[in-house]
């Protein structure tokens, strides 16, 4: 076997590695235009952090981290987005040679840690299990049931939290019942929730600053600011928590960012009905489904059952230092 670092000419083989290999495991298949997207026309690409594996020249293998200091712990941090071995080559040996030629490159960069994290840029969509080829744009960690996850496992990598992903066909969605009395108690404390006019809401940088998740902090202000619909919870003008975009993708998948509620506005019941009426503006457009992850002890995940999503897959969210 050889390890070599990316040339252009293993796209195709690699496109066919995967499509053969990691569809297996639940992951959608790679075309040209999405290997370019997801891989090779992303800034975060480095052909020195992506290996080929071969055996003569039959591509065995494909492995590809990331790095940037922009990243969430970029300045410390290198991401691993996956490693793919053929069948007959699924080695124990063969795995370990492409998780070191990636953890090298990290410490060649000066990074202190491998992480298998959802702030990857590098998105991986997946189907969800039992549904008509419905899709998740991004795989949050590795999926537990797969094959890297105990490899990493054996190799020093330690499971720091488990994401859960949660499906919903929005033909089932039903706006509970107690949301309405939720409702009415929230404006009579002067909140108002729902599909506000952006000019309305002022401060909204001040809710995204105590939020702190620079994915939301960069999306819904570009959201807000190109007119795409946004749940916003409001008090006297100030924006006290969000949901959103709402937005309906070409799969029929409602894509939303997130939702949060300013820390001094909790315990008002906003983040449940935050989320509901998303879930309802999903079903008044036509949304066919929706799909999200969370951790399996954020108290979240109670009004996402309510709503009526299950869970459908676990993620583990992983790290070594190097």
């Amino acid at each position: 076997m050889m390890l070599s670092t990316w040339e252009d000419r293993f796209t195709q083989a690699v496109i066919s590695l995967w499509n053969a290999e990691a569809v297996q495991e639940g992951y959608k298949e790679l075309t040209d235009q999405t290997f370019r997207q997801i891989f090779r026309s992303s800034p975060y690409f480095d052909p020195e952090n992506t290996f080929v594996l071969q055996d003569g020249n039959e591509v065995k293998g494909f492995a590809c981290g990331c790095t940037g200091d922009d990243l969430p712990m970029g300045d410390i941090a290198g991401y691993i987005t996956c490693i793919v071995l053929a069948k007959d080559s699924s080695t124990e040996e063969n795995f370990a040679v492409m998780l070191e030629a990636l953890e090298q490159r990290f410490r060649t960069l000066g990074k202190k840690q491998a992480e298998v994290l959802f702030f990857n840029p590098m998105r991986l969509p997946w189907y969800i299990p039992d549904t008509p080829k419905h899709e998740h744009n991004n795989a949050p960690g590795v999926p537990v049931d797969g094959t890297l996850f105990p490899f990493l496992l054996s190799r020093g990598y330690k499971e720091r939290s488990r994401q859960e992903a949660m499906y919903l066909p929005l033909a089932d969605f039903v706006v509970p019942e107690e949301s309405r009395a939720k409702e009415m108690k929230a404006l009579a404390e002067g909140y108002v929730v729902g599909l506000l006019d952006p000019g309305s809401v002022h401060d909204v940088s001040d809710l995204l600053d105590r939020l702190n998740n620079p994915l939301w902090s960069k999306e819904i202000p570009e959201c807000l600011r190109d007119g795409v619909p946004v749940v916003l919870a409001a008090c006297r003008g100030q924006a006290a928590g969000f949901a959103g975009p709402v937005i309906r993708q070409e799969n029929g998948r409602g894509y939303f960012t997130g939702m949060g509620v300013h820390p001094e506005h909790e315990g008002h019941g906003l983040g449940s009905l935050l989320f509901f009426k998303l879930c309802d503006a999903f079903q008044d457009i036509g949304t066919d489904y929706m799909s999200l992850y969370t951790g399996e002890t954020n108290p979240a995940k109670r009004i996402y059952e309510k709503a009526g999503f299950r869970t459908v897959r676990e993620f583990a969210v992983m790290r070594r230092e190097l």
